[in-house]
């Protein structure tokens, strides 16, 4: 699908603050009301806008521990790795999961409440599988930025 100039303004204004009115966004992008949803409802029917979720401040939420851990495998094969990403998406500790180049192979984002949730999660997910070799974990001592905003291209 290709997208305008005023697509990608209304994407821009939507990842920016998907609760705005359709009025509103509308205006900001200098369109009908009609236009406006009618684009909108084309770019949910696409796929290009995949969902719409709620940012919650986690800092607000009560102590939890963010994490970075590298994966490297022990072979490098499809179904193996496969088998691993499945585990990794069913874990609802993992936030985000990349399948990376590069010296590891795979690199998750970790939430969790507190070390013994790690240790639980290391346990059922990590060393649950026969072909991790070696896991690194980076404890974040503090999110110093964090942005859910996919960049879009320049028109």
């Amino acid at each position: 699908m290709h997208l305008d100039r005023l697509d990608l303004r209304i994407l821009d204004c939507l990842q920016n603050d998907g609760s705005i009115t359709n009025q509103a966004l509308a205006s900001k992008v200098g369109l009908s009301p009609s236009a406006s949803l009618k684009r909108v409802r084309r770019l949910r029917e696409s796929g290009i806008i995949e969902r719409e979720v709620v940012l919650l401040a986690p800092e607000k939420l009560g102590p939890t521990l963010h994490m970075v851990v590298e994966v490297i495998m022990e072979r490098d094969h499809k179904a193996l790795y496969q088998r691993f990403l499945k585990q990794a998406q069913a874990a609802p500790e993992v936030k985000q999961c990349y399948q990376v180049t590069g010296e590891v192979d795979f690199v998750l984002i970790v939430i969790v409440a507190d070390m013994e949730r790690y240790e639980l999660f290391c346990d059922r997910v990590l060393y649950a599988d026969p072909n991790m070799r070696k896991f690194r974990t980076l404890i974040s001592r503090k999110r110093d930025k964090f942005d859910t905003r996919v960049t879009l291209p320049d028109e």
